[in-house]
């Protein structure tokens, strides 16, 4: 946790990196408070309704055990990569977290991603499982051909012609799951880049990458976490802001994540879930707060 200073300068000159000899990113995030507060709000789903729907991280870490038993039993193993091509979720988030269990690398890919883009990056990493919903399951019908490696589909939406449904694949597992004994430099996620300069690059980052951003996490929230945050924000968990600037470091103090239905950003919607939701710490691309600028009275209306 990062410590209070009187000013930036004091801050830098007191602060220390203190990464552990051994750290799990499911651990760190979800288990250990399963453990201690199971009922403490891991994240806050928003209907489209605007009803609020919390999630504790008890069920945070039941559905995630459920699903690294369910992918070990399918051949997933440490050093394996799951593709997760879904939105904003719980099932997202429980996909991250299984995979970190398992010791297998988080392949995350943004739902909006064409058919070129998924062949690319499901190639070049050599995807053994994916997770995904009906829309993924349709965009990989004309790539399962070009992908030898991809050898286990779960869809959230149900089963279909050689699919397996996610809630029949959990079905039979309902025992806890022991997380691997990682250290901090072990594998964890891929993350692709933009491919403004040639192809995408995978990025390998170990567990210790959510270490590392801890610190800027707590000084742009305010010294964060305080007992009222709760995060938002509209960027995919599939890009590194999403996921690495707010849902896991959110996790990993215990503070709630808001998500919503998958949808085109619209900023009278965005300001109608922060204040719905009670949001205090929003993460915002630039492009959402221009939009988000030309709402009409937002204090009073929201």
């Amino acid at each position: 946790m990062l410590a209070r200073a009187a000013n930036y300068e004091a801050l830098v000159a007191s602060f220390r990196w203190d990464i552990p000899d051994r750290f799990n990113i499911a651990v760190a995030c979800c288990d250990r408070w399963a453990a201690v507060v199971p009922e403490r709000v891991a994240l806050i789903r928003r209907d489209g309704n605007g009803a609020l729907h919390p999630i504790a991280f008890a069920e945070l870490k039941r559905g995630s055990d459920r699903l690294a038993h369910a992918l070990r039993r399918r051949g997933v193993a440490s050093g394996d990569r799951l593709a997760l091509l879904l939105p904003q979720s719980f099932e997202t988030a429980v996909g991250h977290l299984a995979a970190y269990k398992l010791g297998a690398i988080a392949v995350p890919l943004a739902a909006l991603f064409g058919p070129d883009a998924l062949r690319y990056r499901l190639q070049d990493s050599g995807a053994r499982a994916i997770l995904t919903d009906a829309g993924g399951v349709a965009s990989l019908a004309e790539l399962r051909g070009d992908l030898p490696d991809l050898e286990t589909i779960l869809c959230v939406d149900g089963p279909s012609a050689g699919i397996e449904g996610l809630a029949e694949a959990l079905e039979p597992f309902d025992e806890p799951f022991v997380p691997v004994d990682s250290s901090p430099d072990d594998p964890a996620m891929m993350i692709y880049t933009s491919g403004t300069t040639g192809p995408p690059k995978g990025a390998l980052h170990g567990h210790r990458v959510l270490l590392g951003h801890l610190p800027g996490f707590s000084l742009t929230h305010e010294f964060a976490p305080d007992a009222d945050d709760r995060v938002w924000t509209p960027s995919d968990w599939a890009w590194a802001g999403g996921l690495l600037n707010a849902l896991l470091p959110a996790l990993y103090f215990g503070t709630p994540v808001v998500f919503g239905p998958f949808q085109r950003f619209d900023p009278e919607a965005a300001f109608a879930t922060i204040a719905d939701a009670g949001v205090r710490n929003a993460f915002l691309p630039p492009t959402a707060i221009k939009l988000m600028e030309d709402v009409a009275r937002p204090r009073e209306r929201f």
